[in-house]
Parts: structure tokens; C-alpha cells; sequence
């Protein structure tokens, strides 16, 4: 029988590792113990435990660490070469407002010509600036997750998004995502009535959820079911149809103005109306009579309606334990404890929905603890941590790849169609189709062939090989990792097969 060739055989030996990690619980670690253990901690913490962390948790230990992330500052700036990508792109440049008139305005060119071959190209060029905006959005985000200080920040923001999920194929959406993202990632840690706030009033979420079509004797519930349903009180939370129908009617008149128009309105509707960059409330388009909503009436009185409902939505118990029981989801297990749930949800209430104080409590209890190196890493988890531990703080200078790589697992950035975001749950990722193209995406980068150096208009990558026998898996990985990658690790007969197996291992897959 003809011998199979070497990368088969590696494909083979780790193909069955990844399948051993789908099938059964994850491994077991090895009593794990002070750097592993911290680690660890990290690795749930972060998108990936770095050498410079661990060694910050050890010198100072873990709650000054926690609080320095909790309350993060202006003076952890991104390195140089992360920065200088950011600052290039379009959407760090212009605010949002001009950027989306700019690129109405070519659409509208396009339109306009007469010729059907140069019509094509112009309305070609449209999209493909629109793509372009949206593709700089997803490498932003994903620079700062790999690179940012500020780890805990940059988990809350990739979070939100989730949470208050927009899709980027809507419309214009491409053009508006980072933005969106951005405000979101500003509020990330503050307090949950600022997050629904901010996203009631961007233009993203009105236009993807179609508010704007919402208007008095038309009414469209979309965005008031998902306010309801997944932004606060959850399935379950205590409201009804007819809920949803007061809560639209709160709704009407708030909609989008990206011109620089102002409606025509009745001399008694001018002092009505509101309007906030691209965000407007056009009262000729508001119900004004007496809404009933969860038990209280809320009086017509136009935009001020929203500010009483949201403070109402965001103080909620049910909206309390609904999204403290998806934080527990994100951070600790597919199915949280619930006493770990209700004092989450406990301490919303005494910090008025202050998520920092919220993620103090689950990061202090015993559950959390008890849950490291058990949760299964979702795709973003598991491209960005294997970037992070295989080239730590060299910067890379084309995110082109890691954005391939999560399309091909299904949780590209901004894409996910259906308003309930990415499913957090280990069932959504951990199939056998799912589990050969980690192993493909180990193997590019631990043979440095990812193309994560190749800078656009040069022919070849710049030579940056990953160097993953660093102190921290010396320190924090290797002691604990299962019998079976320890067994795996020991039959490599090169870097590239060694790291390729690290990268593939069922120990790798959770954090």
C-alpha cells in the first residue's frame, strides 16, 4: 500500500482531534494551577490571553487587572502600526453624516446616466464602495480586538453589536456599521439605558428594523417586536401583542433624513420636531393619542414618549435577568447557572444597568471559575485568539484573510441576516464541516503562509513566521493541556505541524 502523504496524515490526526472535541466534553485540564489557571481566567476574559497580560495578572493580580478594565482609560492607545491602518480608513475621516450624502450622491450619478454600459460600471463602483466602507469597518474591529489594551471593552462591543444586531446588506447599512459599531463600543461598559438609547436613535437600527416606515395609521411593528423581544424583556418577559402594537405607536415619526431638508410641517408642528444628525422625529408622522404599555399610560406627547418607554424597557426586572442571563451565556456556559443569573440580574437593579458592575459579579463567582477552559470558542474566538498567540504584539498588516476565514465558518463581521444576532452555543459551531476548516485555518497560520503580512501591491508576504513557544504557552498553556495534544505536539516533525496542532486541538477550541 502506498505510504499517505505527510500533511495527510497531519490532516488525519488532527481531523480526529477536532472531531473527539465535538463529541464529547471538552478536556479536561490539567489541574491547573497559578500561571495556567490565570491563563485561563484570561482567555475568558480576552480574545486570547497574551504573554503582556498574564504577566500584568501575576504582578499586580486579578482584581487590578478587572478594575483597570472595567473602567478603561484614554491612555492605552492601539500600537502604531494598528493605528496608522484605523486612521487610513474612510470611516475614521468623515463623520457619518457626509459620508452617507457623499455616497448618495454617487448613487444617484449612477443612476442617472443613459448609457447602459457605463450605468452598470457606476452602479458597480457604488457598491463596491459601500463594500469597501463595511470591509474597513470589519478590520477595524478586528485590530482592535486583536491589539487593544482594552480586551474587556473590545468583548462588550463585538457583544452589543450581537445584541442590538444590524445587517450590513440592508439598504445602505454598509456605509453606517462602523459607525454603529464605534458608539456601541463607547458605551459598552457604562449603563444598559445608554446602549438602548443610542441604538434607538441610529439611523442603522430604524433602517434596518423599517421605523422610518413607521407613521401614524401605518404602522409597522418591526422594530417594536425586537425591542421587545430581544433588545430588552425577552420571550417571556411579561408583554403582549397588543404591547407590541402601543409600542409601535410610541415608535411613529422617528425615522431617517440623510438630506439636508427639513419636512414641510404646520406652524403648530414645528416646535415638535426633533432631529439629531441623520436621526429625525417628524411629528406631522407621530400618533399622538394616549398609548397603554406594560401596565402604565403614556400621555401623547410626541418625542418625549420614547425617552419615558426606554427608561421604562431598561429598568425592567424581566430586561434585568433577560440580558444578564445572555451576558452568563456569552461569558461563562451554553446554559448559565440561574443563581449565577439572578444575582447578575440583582445587581443590574442596585447599579441601574451599569454593565461593569454586572460583569463584576459574574467574573467574581464561584460558577465563573468553575467554568474556565469549558466554553466553546465561536468563530471570531478561535480566529482571533490563534492570531494572538501566534504572532502576540507584531501587528498584522492585512486582516483580509481573518475576515475570508470567518465567512467560510459563518460569523463574518455585521453579517448575520436575522435581527437575533449570532448564536452563542457551542450546537451552532461545532459540526464536522465547521471543525475541517479550523483545521484548515491551523494550518495557515502555523505554517506562516496566511497571507496576514501581505501588504496590498506587493507580490509576496513579508516573512513573519509565528512563534507559539513563547512564554506564555510555556507558562500558561503547555501545563495544561490533555494527554491526547500533549501526545499530538510530540509527533510533529517540524514547527509548522507542531503549531498547526496546537492550533487544532480540542484544548485550543474552548476557552
Amino acid at each position: 500500500m502506498k505510504a499517505l502523504p505527510r500533511i495527510a496524515l497531519c490532516s488525519a490526526l488532527c481531523s480526529a482531534l477536532l472531531l473527539a472535541a465535538c463529541a464529547s466534553a471538552p478536556p479536561q485540564p490539567l489541574a491547573a494551577r497559578g500561571a495556567a489557571q490565570d491563563a485561563l481566567w484570561l482567555d475568558r476574559l480576552t480574545w486570547g490571553a497574551s504573554s503582556a497580560d498574564l504577566a500584568a495578572v501575576r504582578g499586580q493580580g486579578r482584581a487590578a487587572w478587572l478594575d483597570a478594565q472595567l473602567q478603561p482609560t484614554a491612555t492605552a492607545p492601539l500600537p502604531e502600526a494598528a493605528r496608522a491602518q484605523i486612521q487610513a480608513f474612510a470611516i475614521s475621516q468623515q463623520p457619518l453624516l457626509p459620508l452617507v450624502q457623499q455616497l448618495e450622491a454617487q448613487r444617484k450619478a449612477a443612476d442617472a446616466q443613459t448609457d447602459d454600459t457605463v450605468k452598470a460600471q457606476a452602479q458597480k463602483d457604488y457598491q463596491q464602495a459601500l463594500t469597501k466602507l463595511a470591509r474597513d469597518a470589519s478590520a477595524r474591529q478586528l485590530l482592535q480586538a486583536l491589539y487593544s489594551p482594552r480586551q474587556i471593552q473590545e468583548q462588550m462591543a463585538w457583544f452589543w453589536f450581537n445584541h442590538f444586531n444590524v445587517h450590513q446588506y440592508k439598504s445602505n447599512l454598509r456605509v453606517m456599521v462602523g459607525d454603529y459599531e464605534q458608539g456601541l463600543r463607547e458605551r459598552s461598559l457604562g449603563r444598559f439605558r445608554d446602549l438602548l438609547g443610542y441604538t434607538a436613535h441610529h439611523p442603522a437600527m430604524l433602517r434596518y428594523l423599517d421605523n422610518e416606515q413607521n407613521a401614524a395609521n401605518r404602522i409597522n411593528e418591526n422594530y417594536a417586536r425586537e425591542l421587545l423581544e430581544l433588545h430588552t424583556l425577552g420571550v417571556g418577559g411579561g408583554y403582549s401583542q397588543k404591547d407590541v402594537q402601543e409600542l409601535a405607536r410610541v415608535l411613529t415619526g422617528l425615522g431617517v433624513n440623510f438630506t439636508d431638508t427639513h419636512p414641510k410641517l404646520k406652524p403648530a408642528q414645528e416646535a415638535q420636531y426633533h432631529r439629531d444628525g441623520a436621526v429625525e422625529f417628524n411629528p406631522a408622522r407621530h400618533d399622538f393619542g394616549d398609548k397603554a404599555l406594560l401596565g402604565i399610560t403614556v400621555k401623547g406627547q410626541g418625542y418625549a414618549e420614547l425617552d419615558q418607554v426606554l427608561d421604562l424597557l431598561a429598568r425592567h426586572p424581566s430586561t434585568a435577568r433577560f440580558v444578564s442571563r445572555k451576558l452568563a451565556q456569552y461569558f461563562v456556559a451554553d446554559e448559565p447557572p440561574p443563581a449565577l443569573v439572578e444575582r447578575m440580574a440583582e445587581r443590574w437593579q442596585q447599579s441601574d444597568g451599569r454593565i461593569s458592575e454586572v460583569l463584576r459579579a459574574m467574573v467574581s463567582s464561584p460558577e465563573f471559575e468553575a467554568s474556565l477552559g469549558r466554553k466553546f470558542k465561536d468563530p471570531t474566538h478561535y480566529v482571533v485568539s490563534a492570531v494572538r498567540l501566534a504572532y502576540a504584539d507584531k501587528v498584522v498588516l492585512n486582516t483580509g484573510p481573518m475576515i475570508g476565514w470567518l465567512y467560510r465558518l459563518g460569523q463574518a463581521p455585521y453579517n448575520r441576516q436575522t435581527p437575533d444576532g449570532y448564536p452563542l452555543d457551542e450546537n451552532a459551531w461545532a459540526g464536522p464541516g465547521q471543525m475541517t476548516t479550523r483545521f484548515e485555518i491551523a494550518r495557515a497560520i502555523g505554517s506562516g503562509s496566511a497571507g496576514l503580512f501581505k501588504v496590498e501591491g506587493e507580490v509576496k508576504d513579508r516573512p513573519a513566521f509565528p512563534q507559539i513557544a513563547n512564554p506564555l504557552y510555556y507558562d500558561g498553556i503547555a501545563p495544561r493541556l490533555a494527554a491526547a495534544t500533549q501526545q499530538a505536539l510530540g509527533q510533529a516533525t517540524s514547527p509548522q505541524e507542531w503549531n498547526t496542532y496546537l492550533l487544532a486541538s480540542p484544548d485550543f477550541m474552548h476557552r
